[in-house]
Parts: C-alpha cells; sequence; structure tokens
C-alpha cells in the first residue's frame, strides 16, 4: 500500500491544478503536482529501507561481504570463521538501516528544489529519469551525511575490528593482498546503492502501472512541457 502513495499526492494536486483534466496546467502549477510526488516516493523507500531488517532482510539491496571477503570465504569458512564472517554482514547491514534515515531531509530539499526542466527531464527522461535526478542531486551530499553514521554504528557494533580482523585472517591465508579496504566506506557507499533501487524500484512501478498509480494523469499535467 506504501508504494502506490509515490504518486497518490501527486496525482491530488495535478487534479486540482488542472480541473480534474479539464484544463492545462501551468508550469510551476505541474512542477508542484510531480515534486509532491517525488517527495512521497522519497520517504517510502527511506520507510522501508530505515528499519530493523530493512537492508538485512530484503535480499535486493541486503549488503554483502565486500568482494575479496566473499572470495576468500571458502577457505575463511574452512578455517573456522563462518560465524565471525554472518556476524559481519549483520553488522553492515543494521548499520546501513541506521544511517539510511538520515536521506529524508536531503531527498525533500532535492525535490523541492527541481525546476521546469528538471519536471520535464522526470517525465520525458526514461524508466529511470526520476531516480537519476535524486542521484544526481543528492549521492555527494549524502555520502558525506552517511559517512558519519556508519562510522558510529560501526564503532557501537565493533564491526571494524570484526572487519580488519577477517581481513588480516584472510591476508594471512594469501587471499587478501593490500589492507586499504574501508569498511565504513563500502558499507555507506552500498547503503546509497540501495537507497537509489528503492527509489528506482518505485519509480518502475509507476511507468509499468500508470493508470494503478495515476502516473497517467500527471504525464496529461506535463504534455505540454515536451
Amino acid at each position: 500500500m506504501r508504494r502506490r502513495e509515490f504518486m497518490r499526492a501527486g496525482v491530488a494536486a495535478a487534479v486540482a491544478v488542472t480541473g480534474a483534466g479539464s484544463r492545462a496546467a501551468g508550469d510551476s502549477d505541474a512542477a508542484t503536482a510531480i515534486r509532491v510526488a517525488l517527495e512521497r516516493g522519497a520517504h517510502s523507500a527511506v520507510e522501508l529501507l530505515g528499519k530493523p531488517d530493512g537492508f538485512l532482510g530484503n535480499p535486493k539491496v541486503r549488503i554483502p561481504l565486500p568482494k575479496y571477503l566473499e572470495d576468500a570465504a571458502p577457505m575463511l569458512k574452512l578455517a573456522g570463521q563462518q560465524k565471525r564472517l554472518d556476524e559481519l554482514v549483520v553488522s553492515m547491514n543494521r548499520a546501513a538501516e541506521q544511517a539510511v534515515p538520515e536521506a529524508r531531509t536531503l531527498l525533500e530539499q532535492a525535490v523541492r528544489s527541481m525546476s521546469i526542466d528538471d519536471a520535464r527531464r522526470i517525465v520525458t527522461g526514461g524508466d529511470d529519469a526520476a531516480t537519476r535526478f535524486f542521484e544526481e542531486k543528492t549521492r555527494a551530499p549524502l555520502t558525506q551525511r552517511f559517512l558519519p553514521i556508519v562510522t558510529r554504528e560501526t564503532e557501537k557494533l565493533a564491526l571494524a575490528q570484526q572487519f580488519n580482523e577477517i581481513a588480516g585472517k584472510a591476508g594471512g591465508l594469501g587471499l587478501v593482498h593490500g589492507s586499504d579496504a574501508n569498511v565504513q566506506q563500502y558499507v555507506t557507499a552500498k547503503a546509497l546503492d540501495g537507497l537509489y533501487r528503492m527509489i528506482g524500484e518505485e519509480e518502475k512501478r509507476i511507468r509499468q502501472d500508470p493508470v494503478g498509480t495515476g502516473s497517467a494523469i500527471l504525464k496529461q499535467v506535463f504534455g505540454g512541457l515536451r
């Protein structure tokens, strides 16, 4: 049900400014409609991920071991490290779940700063245009906001220590070369990947089911901008 809220508010705004579709909305009114819709969609993605098991319980966004540890996992398991590998995965996902609610404000700000040209690109720019808009506007600042939270959570959960010890064990087995992996940056990047993926899924669902979501009304509102 929450997923359908992605466009519901936008539909209401669109109907209001178009007189239930009987006249074309002005550019600013149309932009207002899409802003409200996108804001609801962003909120939905944050709510889905920013809770216990938001990442860990969702195979689409669950944060896996870094590739070099994944590659080393069979040998690490033979060395008695299975439990620690499992704990590491849980801890990384818990850190992401704690960080994601911080995205709400910046996503809202991105929506409110949207220009008429941005609105046009979102409507006509392809299946992932809204998701790309969010990522272009927010990935860099969200990285800065997420990193301290992820760092705090990794320290609380002793994640960095777990990560370094497991990496060291893998290195001792000749399975990992180099010691420059940063667990905080890894989790931060994966948390953002998951956030944009969920926003993208909301957008894809709307475009595939325009009647059910109300996207058809919004396209009508933006028809004059094409």
